[in-house]
């Protein structure tokens, strides 16, 4: 206990932190200072960027007319009014005596306004006339003088937050994973979009695409700075990486937020690459399509420090239509084809192929070529290729047709209903109409013999059919060389 006649009123232990930035203070390193009421009110306390903050009761201005605005301003002028501020009065670009007074003021009053608990409480009760330090940090308190907040946040890591983490002046070499933004104008390509066609999915091939990737800077080779010259140390940590922080009644030794904990700093960064030592890059890449790639199924790339996800995009085909590792596909036969029988040309995957068409194939008959499919990208073998059955009909026929199909007609025995041009079809409607409406004995008879005639295939029916077929085949003129040959 000293006494009292001593004058002394205040005891003040100070950590001094060591350079070397252990994190152990020693005792070697602890000195008391005993400071008179009479001539120093408070404790300078040295802070790693040798700035000196002190906690005297110094009067406080408001925090509206700190940031030039009047008490009804909104969340987003206050934060373009801190932005404008706290870039001018930096202490890295203001080299004043008070820049860092006023750096350090605006953010604080930037950090009661901009947030609604605070702001409400800091408007209830307005600003005191003195500045009164509270025993826990980062908290408010309201006496008789009026509202008082202590705060603890650093002004450097708010100022940070504001930019997105990415220093604004551009004069640390500090680099995150995240760059590609906006030094180039453009953005790094994390997922690419590649349209490709179903024959070149199914097939694999290889194309080449240009993307934007990040590479090492071709002007300072990936160093950061200007050709000819170095980084030096960091001026705020001495270059050791770490400043010690006050955390109650304990400085806390951290990471510089200056340098990020290099403890080098860039003087003279490169121009091109904003000194991060990388940069966004055009680059011509060979992608690898493997075969049986599916729409909207992507690849993983790794091209330079960049990954690079390749989306594909298979544009539909006119000729097959897929179902996992099968195709389908429709192929149109003759009327000949049909009723005779004979081969097909079919379009494949890897090539076209031949395939025997049954004699009496009728529309809509599904074939299948085993193996014949697409490619298994999760296990070998390949899908199998469907092929589903056409008749084609014609819609014009010549005279020579046209005769052919009417004889054709004529021999018919299971036609419902009737044809076109044909009166004597073994099922006529009308004349079962007339025969059931009038049974004569004549049309008795008729019908008989016509059953017999047409049962037999002759008579004069067959005498006439084979009269007409040689008159239209013979005896019509003008077709030549445009008529099949039969």
């Amino acid at each position: 206990m000293l006494p009292a006649s001593c004058g002394l009123r205040r005891v003040a232990l100070l950590f001094i932190h060591h350079p070397s930035g252990t994190n152990a203070f020693q005792p070697s390193r602890l000195r008391v200072r005993l400071h008179s009421s009479r001539t120093l009110s408070s404790v300078l306390l040295n802070h790693s960027r040798g700035i000196q903050t002190s906690n005297q009761n110094l009067a406080k201005r408001d925090y509206y007319e700190i940031l030039g605005l009047k008490k009804g301003a909104s969340a987003k002028e206050i934060k373009k009014a801190y932005y404008q501020l706290a870039k001018k009065y930096h202490p890295d670009v203001n080299k004043e005596k008070d820049a860092n007074v006023k750096f350090q003021e605006v953010s604080e009053a930037y950090e009661v306004l901009s947030d609604d608990t605070k702001r409400a409480q800091y408007d209830q009760f307005g600003a005191g006339p003195f500045y009164q330090q509270s025993p826990d940090a980062g908290q408010q308190s309201r006496t008789a003088d009026g509202w008082h907040y202590q705060s603890t946040v650093d002004p450097e890591e708010l100022f940070r937050k504001m930019f997105g983490g990415r220093n604004p002046f551009a004069n640390f070499a500090g680099f995150g994973d995240d760059f590609a933004e906006t030094a180039h104008g453009y953005d790094s390509s994390q997922q690419h979009v590649m349209n490709i066609t179903f024959e070149e999915a199914a097939r694999g091939v290889t194309k080449n695409v240009t993307l934007n990737v990040i590479e090492d800077c071709p002007t300072c080779k990936g160093k950061g700075v200007q050709p000819g010259y170095k980084k030096v140390s960091c001026p705020y940590c001495n270059g050791t990486g770490f400043i010690a922080q006050q955390m109650g009644g304990f400085f806390m030794q951290t990471s510089c937020s200056r340098c990020r904990g290099t403890g080098y700093y860039n003087k003279n960064p490169c121009l091109d690459c904003e000194g991060h030592g990388r940069s966004v890059q055009r680059k011509s890449v060979s992608v690898n399509i493997p075969a049986g790639i599916n729409d909207g199924e992507s690849v993983r790339l790794n091209v330079g420090r960049s990954v690079v996800y390749i989306t594909f995009k298979v544009a539909p085909s006119l000729r097959f239509r897929r179902d996992k590792y099968d195709i389908h596909c429709d192929v149109e036969i003759s009327v000949a084809q049909a009723v005779l029988g004979g081969t097909v040309k079919v379009p494949g995957i890897e090539q076209d192929t031949y395939i025997q068409i049954p004699p009496g194939t009728n529309s809509h008959t599904r074939m299948r070529l085993t193996g014949k499919g697409i490619k298994r990208l999760d296990y070998a073998g390949h899908g199998d290729q469907y092929i589903n059955i056409k008749i084609k009909v014609p819609k014009a026929l010549t005279q020579k047709q046209k005769a052919l199909m009417q004889a054709w007609a004529e021999l018919e025995a299971d036609v419902s209903g009737t044809v076109h041009g044909i009166k004597n079809t073994v099922d006529d409607p009308v004349r079962r109409s007339s025969f059931k409406t009038n049974p004569k004995r004549s049309d008795v008879r008729e019908e008989k013999n016509y059953k017999e005639k047409t049962s037999n295939g002759g008579g004069s029916k067959n005498d006439s059919l084979l009269k007409r077929l040689k008159d239209a085949i013979l005896g019509l003129k003008g077709y030549g060389s445009t008529s099949r040959q039969l």
